[in-house]
């Protein structure tokens, strides 16, 4: 991994700069965190349309006879039970059931995958796709290949991104259900173009030829004016994803804690035919009871932001703590997510400790905001 974030570049970080976004190292890249301000992004995805840079994200492409075998023996999830333009969300584990990373693939066809990586894992995470191939899938015709400096990647998200991507392309977007994805042109460029993101909204990403990302970036932008699209940082997409509350990985899941853990149960099919990294290691945890500590969403009851780091309390005994945490701009209240011990999860109420006070908060397992 790099060094410093000199070392890693997306192709269109000169195009942010000059634009007046403010950077922020993410992953080892320059990346916009913010251009108007964050409560204006998010508010511009959840009421219209915002456009996000997200070229940071790694691609892993696995390709040949046996590519559906190799994918499905790395990762939680079946994808056995995929079609070809069908994509899954699912965590790859490793022997101890912790989770390497969560990723979307998607299956291009019976002998071609497209995973796509979190930014701050790509080096290890490729690392780990190759070596666990090779062990588990030892005599399959498939070879994995890193293909993250090859694509730019483009997410348009919020309840207008189809009305305003379908004047840019001649292909019925409303064929591509939530998902999935098909290999269109778009502003004359031919791209894989799939119904996916991690903002709670509805939208697109769009995967190209880092050739191509430039013109597509500023074919959007012009196509945008008329739609009073936003372009959006990364604050935006934390604030968004957390409303909607999807994990982000580093802070709410990591090596130490396993699917069942942070919400993610759903996604581990033990019953697969595949035996896939991790499958003992989650097969006994769920069969002893769970893990320790279970993920849960806070909202909070009083004055204050609740933040990574600060405690949870119940009558006075610390049993967690918060792991993302913001001001949610579409609900006007603060929401987190928190690792609280499994004895209390089923609380209705717990208290955060901020600074020298301590606020009472409900828990939830349910997401804090849905479109």
């Amino acid at each position: 991994m790099a060094d410093n974030a000199t070392d890693k570049h997306v192709p269109l970080e000169h195009r942010h700069r000059d634009l007046g976004a403010r950077m922020t190292d993410f992953g080892g890249f320059q990346m916009p965190v913010q251009y108007e301000g964050i409560k204006a992004e998010h508010r511009a995805v959840r009421e219209n349309v915002g456009l996000f840079d997200v070229s940071h994200m790694g691609e892993v492409a696995i390709e040949g006879p046996d590519a559906i075998a190799v994918i499905d023996a790395l990762v939680t999830n079946d994808a056995t039970k995929l079609d070809d333009g069908q994509a899954q969300y699912t965590a790859m584990c490793n022997e101890q059931g912790g989770i390497v990373d969560d990723l979307v693939y998607y299956r291009l066809g019976p002998e071609r995958v497209l995973a796509v990586v979190n930014a701050a894992n790509r080096d290890k995470d490729f690392d780990h796709m190759t070596r666990k191939a090779d062990e588990y899938c030892a005599d399959a015709e498939a070879t994995l290949t890193d293909e993250g400096d090859e694509w730019v990647q483009l997410a348009l998200q919020g309840p207008n991104a189809e009305a305003m991507l379908q004047e840019m392309t001649a292909y019925d977007l409303d064929d591509i259900s939530f998902y999935r994805g098909a290999f269109a042109e778009v502003a004359g460029m031919e791209m894989l173009v799939s119904r996916t993101g991690y903002t709670g909204e509805d939208g697109f990403e769009l995967y190209c030829a880092a050739g191509d990302g430039e013109p597509l970036f500023d074919a959007l932008l012009d196509e945008g004016e008329d739609w009073d699209m936003a372009l959006c940082g990364l604050g935006a997409r934390d604030t968004l994803r957390l409303e909607a509350m999807f994990n982000l990985y580093g802070q709410d899941m990591d090596e130490t804690t396993t699917p069942y853990a942070c919400r993610m149960g759903w996604t581990v099919k033990l019953d697969k035919d595949t035996e896939f990294v991790g499958e003992d290691a989650l097969r006994n945890q769920k069969e002893s009871g769970g893990p320790e500590r279970k993920l849960r969403g806070l909202i909070l009851e009083g004055r204050g932001v609740i933040r990574p780091g600060y405690s949870i309390l119940v009558d006075g005994e610390e049993v967690g703590e918060v792991t993302s945490g913001t001001f949610a701009p579409t609900l006007e209240e603060s929401i987190g997510l928190g690792y609280i011990d499994s004895d209390f999860t089923d609380t209705d109420s717990v208290d955060i400790a901020i600074r020298n006070r301590t606020v009472s908060a409900r828990v939830t397992n349910n997401a804090f905001y849905s479109r």
